[in-house]
């Protein structure tokens, strides 16, 4: 049903297609990165624009330029107000800011301003979680070692009683319980499929059971007999409720809590949080500006030191 028609919000703005085409590899890998760190808690529709902004208005750019000016090096140089208002509607945007300068700077002392290549490193990566990393090795290394699990590929699984009677109470769990099963080389296209599928039929409120494939067969135990969920009951199109420009505002809602409790509890089953604190940060990236204008005021100083002399 999805292959046969692709017009999820994921089929086009994925973050696995937020790469600038033109850039080099290691480049085109740390926009996948970025754009999977812009993606919690935030619609692929604004994740989208965000990482267009990031590519044409980070730093300075001719009006008829083609590259991306979206770099390690340029997010380094950036001030914190400029990159924050670029990422703004983004959901968190401001601990995001602090995300992706303090990952940028362990990029480029730490890997050669490349991502890493390991599940270890990327969850060593302030703002990383599992699911973020498992995406990352796929979409950016082609390397497969675990399932990404969001909100969709949660709550989706755990409708059609995919991992028993009693559902599973995190992203971590839900992982472990498909890989426990699903073939491996499925393990990466499971999360495109069900998050467009969780985007437009299995929605978080509103679901539209009559348009899955799978009504009326038995196979999901959530399923909502006569096709619509709320319809008659007040709920949905039609019943005065205010809408939100991105939907239904309830559906929103649920989806943004949703993701705060995946959040939440990714951040418990990694065993921290990897956020550090915002003067750490500016301190870091502080001293290594001050760095770099030392190693080029040097030799004009000596110039006119021997000038002077």
């Amino acid at each position: 049903m999805r292959l046969a028609n692709p017009t999820a919000p994921v089929d086009t703005m994925g973050c696995a297609d937020l790469y600038w085409p033109t850039s080099s590899p290691a480049e085109q890998r740390y926009h996948t990165l970025t754009a999977l760190m812009l993606s919690s808690q935030t619609k692929d529709t604004v994740t989208a624009p965000a990482m267009h902004r990031l590519h044409t208005l980070l730093a300075p750019r001719a009006p008829n330029a083609t590259h991306s000016v979206l770099t390690i090096a340029n997010i380094l140089a950036a001030s914190p107000t400029h990159l924050d208002a670029l990422l703004r509607p983004v959901g968190f945007h401001h601990t995001k800011t602090r995300h992706l300068r303090a990952t940028a700077l362990l990029l480029a002392q730490h890997h050669g301003s490349d991502i890493p290549a390991t599940l270890a490193g990327l969850l060593a990566l302030p703002g990383v979680g599992p699911k973020m990393a498992h995406l990352a090795l796929s979409a950016a290394w082609g390397e497969t070692h675990g399932i990404g699990v969001d909100v969709h590929v949660h709550r989706i699984t755990n409708r059609w009683g995919w991992h028993g009677a009693v559902p599973t109470r995190g992203p971590e769990e839900t992982r472990r319980a498909l890989e426990a099963w699903l073939p491996r080389e499925r393990w990466y296209e499971i999360n495109p499929l069900l998050v467009g599928l969780g985007q437009t039929v299995c929605l978080p409120v509103g679901r539209r059971c009559g348009e899955c494939v799978l009504a009326g067969r038995g196979l999901c135990r959530a399923e909502v007999r006569g096709g619509v969920e709320g319809k008659g009951r007040g709920k949905g199109k039609g019943n005065g409720k205010k809408r939100s420009k991105g939907g239904n505002e309830e559906e929103t809602k649920v989806e943004r809590d949703e993701e705060e409790v995946v959040v939440k509890q990714e951040e418990e089953e990694t065993g921290h949080l990897k956020l550090p604190a915002i003067d750490q940060v500016e301190e870091m990236v502080a001293n290594k500006e001050e760095q770099e204008i030392e190693e080029v005021e040097q030799p004009r100083l000596k110039v006119e030191k021997d000038i002077s002399g």
